[in-house]
């Protein structure tokens, strides 16, 4: 959880604040994969080595509300990555990438596909003109462009809390066994759903997860996001690679969530 003192302290020195980490509502455990399967789909399923960390149906402690609490509400998680802008007065000026600070003015050898994803999201009045602010960048360079893009955007998060919502959230009980049958088969990215319709396509593409929001505790101070991701569930590799003595239910050992992306 951010440290409200600390943002501040180094909003006012014109420092970025840090990316917080952004933890699962259910318990991840980790479980070792078959090697030779591993090594024929593990790259392409981005697992670095013959283990997978899948959720369990156990509720990570402190996240309750994701479950509970009627004003929590679940938005599309953009598949590309991280990027904050600080703007003064309508002038970019800084730019960071995860922890990465780049320099918007360095154009040769630069990440400049980054500046074009800025400069497409201000043409579109995404950017506030003063403050930091928070979005994913996407496009062709990231992800293996799953949204089709022919250039780079930055998607504000605020902009997606507004417009890339699953008002369907509200309509069906919160259970481990709901959330794997919609994000297995019903989890259509409302962003590429948007743009699609604007260019008469028909084709769906599936979401990479959701952000789970809670306006109301981030008012009180409280931890008030939480992420679930497709690959978090085993049957998003276990067509391709064996998991050995993976069980929903989970093990009684509770392994460390901070070392889980």
């Amino acid at each position: 959880m951010s440290n409200p003192t600390k943002d501040k302290v180094e909003l006012e020195s014109g420092n970025l604040t840090d990316f917080p980490k952004i933890y699962c509502p259910f318990i991840r455990q980790t479980f070792k994969v078959n090697r030779d399967d591993w090594k024929k789909f593990g790259s392409r399923l981005q697992l670095r080595s013959p283990e997978a960390y899948l959720v369990v149906d156990r509720v990570n402690p402190g996240y309750e509300w994701v479950f509970e609490d009627p004003e929590t509400f679940a938005v599309e998680k953009l598949d590309g990555s991280n990027v904050k802008v600080l703007t003064e007065g309508g002038r970019l000026i800084k730019l960071q990438n995860r922890k990465n600070v780049i320099d918007p003015l360095q154009i040769i050898k630069g990440k400049t596909f980054l500046i074009e994803g800025v400069l497409m999201s201000a043409s579109k009045g995404l950017i506030k003109p003063d403050g930091e602010q928070a979005g994913e960048l996407i496009g062709p360079k990231l992800q293996g462009n799953p949204y089709k893009l022919d250039i780079h955007e930055w998607y504000p998060f605020d902009t997606a809390i507004d417009r890339l919502r699953y008002r369907s959230f509200e309509e069906h009980e919160r259970t481990f066994d709901n959330w794997s049958d919609w994000f297995k088969d019903w989890l259509f990215s409302r962003y590429y759903t948007k743009r699609a319709s604007k260019l008469g396509l028909t084709d769906k593409v599936m979401a990479e997860g959701v952000v789970f929001y809670n306006l109301k505790r981030k008012a009180e101070g409280k931890t008030w996001r939480a992420k679930l991701r497709r690959d978090m569930f085993d049957w998003y590799i276990s067509d391709k690679i064996e998991i050995y003595n993976y069980d929903k239910k989970g093990r009684d050992e509770i392994e460390e969530q901070e070392k889980f992306d």
